[in-house]
């Protein structure tokens, strides 16, 4: 019953005009920056910080959640009509979904993409709502050195699952937690890593820093490579699926969903960890694998729901614990800060109709977003035409104004140029850079409860090991690093990535 009573709260917030507003705008614009290859969320989000310090908290989540599942639907089309991923998560939509283009069946896979992508983001915002109270309130049992374990796996735990080199995954993680350690001494005031520079006093600027690696970044990277678009499918016919189709689609949705919405909640696997695993195992358990990569339905069907579902679940953690399980949670994180809201378990309580709002807007807006998807194909498409050579400099001056308004800094404008070229430097020798945004985010965090830790222990570093949650979760970041570095698993996670 109380859960009833939370989702009645969550959705007197979600449907206010105000909010149906916000939560449109969010899922529109991410279905276009799904839709436009090299525009990702994470630099959408990034950009849009600046906009959401003058909206309420509620308004701002909403609609930076949108984006986030919205782009997950948007980046199928692409896939799908022109062989051109826009989003990372739609890669293996791509395989199958372009094939399906080509024989005439394009309306077919746009549709099982955003049916399946519904039913799987209905399925996993209904897990979100049912599972986040109860982690909350164990997390409430939390004290410093039980954070500061939970932080330390989380960190860990995105280093095995990000793609490349484990050293590299885990330089840029240390790279992260420097970078936050800038700025004031948290218990004494002193400045600490700011090159007696008045404007480090206190660190770099997280919205500068995320728009530079992400935004001008990838900007950078995309004018060195700007993709020739070609149309394949520019007529799409019936959208309407066989039944064949409709037979063969239902498992791997249910499969995907599944997958997903496991996947979503572990740190550093999200959407498109989640679409991965959910084609190689249909292309395991299927009667016909020869039919992959070849326009198999169910390599449309499984993938899309994954990537959904994972988009999803993986606010588990950020709203829950204040844990980031990918850089646009560690983004989310940024702007509950940013509105003076310190993420973590009091959120679920303190601050009812912020959590169960941005819960009941997933359900309204995964419904706006197959409306928006299937009807408008015909827009999505000609969006295609655009040259890249006229998008970016709008970007660029958008990004310029917007790290400004925060706080009125030419500073953070130079900072921002900064990070942009060393995102376009670590990108170039394969490293990547959202474990380093991790890292950021979770620094000076981890910094607090470490330090918080030792002062109630009074100096003793065996407080993480004499309690038994904060021991248990500093074993388990033992074991996964210990396991991944093992030879046979890297082999095998390399494998699996080239995948």
């Amino acid at each position: 019953m109380e859960l009833l009573s939370n989702l009645e709260l969550g959705f007197s917030v979600a449907l206010s005009f105000q909010n149906l507003f916000y939560c449109f705008i969010g899922v529109l614009l991410g279905t276009l920056i799904g839709v436009l290859p090299g525009l990702g969320p994470v630099a959408t989000i990034a950009m849009l910080l600046p906009i959401t310090f003058g909206l309420p908290p509620v308004s701002a989540l909403i609609m930076l959640a949108g984006i986030y599942y919205g782009a997950q639907y948007g980046g199928s089309t692409t896939a799908i009509l022109i062989n051109l991923p826009g989003e990372s998560s739609s890669v293996v939509t791509a395989l199958d979904g372009h094939q399906m283009a080509k024989k005439g069946r394009a309306g077919a896979a746009l549709a099982i993409a955003a049916l399946g992508s519904f039913f799987a983001g209905t399925v996993a915002t209904f897990l979100l709502a049912l599972f986040a109270p109860p982690l909350a309130n164990l997390a409430l049992q939390f004290g410093p050195a039980e954070y500061f374990s939970l932080m330390v796996l989380g960190l860990i735990a995105s280093v095995t699952l990000a793609s490349g080199s484990i050293v590299k995954a885990l330089a840029m993680i240390v790279l992260g937690l420097l970078l936050g350690l800038s700025g004031q001494d948290i218990y004494t005031g002193t400045p600490r890593f700011t090159f007696d520079m008045q404007e480090l006093a206190d660190g770099f600027d997280f919205v500068a820093v995320a728009m530079g690696m992400f935004g001008i970044g990838e900007i950078i990277r995309n004018l060195e490579d700007e993709h020739q678009r070609s149309l394949v499918a520019a007529k799409v016919k019936s959208l309407l699926l066989t039944k064949d189709e409709f037979k063969a689609s239902i498992a791997p949705v249910l499969r995907g969903t599944a997958i997903g919405s496991v996947l979503g909640i572990l740190p550093g696997g999200g959407a498109m960890l989640s679409s991965f695993a959910s084609y190689s195992i249909e292309k395991k358990v299927s009667k016909t694998p020869k039919e992959f990569g070849k326009g198999a339905i169910a390599g449309v069907a499984g993938p899309e729901s994954a990537n959904n579902a994972g988009a999803q679940t993986s606010f588990i953690p950020m709203l829950t614990l204040g844990i980031p399980s990918n850089p646009v949670m560690a983004l989310m994180i940024g702007a509950l800060i940013i509105q003076g809201i310190t993420p973590g378990p009091n959120v679920v309580t303190e601050k009812p109709d912020l959590f169960w709002g941005i819960i009941a807007s997933m359900w309204v807006g995964n419904a706006m977003l197959v409306l928006l998807n299937l009807p408008l194909i015909g827009m999505w498409v000609r969006l295609l035409t655009v040259p890249y050579h006229l998008l970016f400099p709008a970007i660029i001056a958008f990004c310029c104004i917007g790290v400004y308004s925060v706080n009125n800094n030419a500073f953070d404008v130079y900072s921002m140029a900064l990070f942009g070229v060393l995102g376009y430097a670590l990108v170039k020798l394969d490293c990547e850079p959202a474990p380093m945004l991790l890292g950021f985010v979770i620094g000076p965090m981890l910094e607090e409860y470490l330090r918080r830790a030792m002062l109630i222990s009074r100096g003793d570093p065996m407080v993480f090991l004499t309690r038994p949650i904060s021991a248990s979760l500093l074993i388990l970041a033992a074991i996964a690093l210990v396991v991944v570095l093992l030879p046979s698993v890297q082999k095998t996670r390399e494998e699996a990535f080239k995948e």
